[in-house]
């Protein structure tokens, strides 16, 4: 019986394995987006996600943590300067997995695994992305502007005169 085998070993020894999930984190890191296959990436995933989760708190305990993992120092202080600001408000869900289609050669799935607060053209579209509205019978806002400024106009005008008015008569009064 395999219960509780689901760990994905890609077709390498242990050692080869941690190596080579330990070159891609670095990868990732430095260049915010790598090109890989599916499995590859989604055992990524699961690899540098909690180094990431890590690097949110600064310290030398943290710091030796993440360089046990990745053997590679730039790696490890882009991850602690640049990186950590970026997603310190994000509670996790660090790497998005976008797939690109097959491998010409053996058809394997293709993908690009990325830092989601890299990727400029996503960020863009999240903030442009408008809600979508029913059509109706209702004023459009350019002709419901000139009638908003106009009893912003009259509350104002009524308001004014008022004010001088209980002072002039105020100063009557003495």
């Amino acid at each position: 019986m395999r219960h509780n085998k689901k760990f994905n070993h890609l077709g390498r020894t242990a050692s080869h394995r941690s190596a080579m999930l330990a070159n891609m984190a670095s990868s990732l890191i430095k260049h915010k987006r790598i090109f890989t296959t599916t499995a590859k990436a989604k055992a990524l995933r699961k690899y540098i996600e909690p180094l990431i989760t890590k690097s949110k708190d600064d310290t030398t305990h943290s710091r030796r943590m993440v360089f046990s993992y990745l053997q590679d120092k730039y790696a490890v202080t882009e991850l602690f300067t640049e990186v950590s600001q970026k997603i310190a408000d994000r509670p996790g869900g660090y790497t998005r997995i976008i797939k690109t289609g097959n491998r010409l050669g053996d058809n394997a799935a293709m993908c690009f695994i990325e830092l989601v607060d890299y990727n400029e053209n996503m960020l863009k579209d999240t903030k442009k992305k408008a809600t979508k509205t029913r059509r109706s019978r209702k004023k459009s806002t350019a002709e419901a502007a000139p009638v908003e400024a106009a009893v912003v106009e009259e509350t104002v005008a009524t308001e004014v005169p008022s004010a001088e008015a209980e002072s002039a008569e105020e100063k009557a009064a003495e």
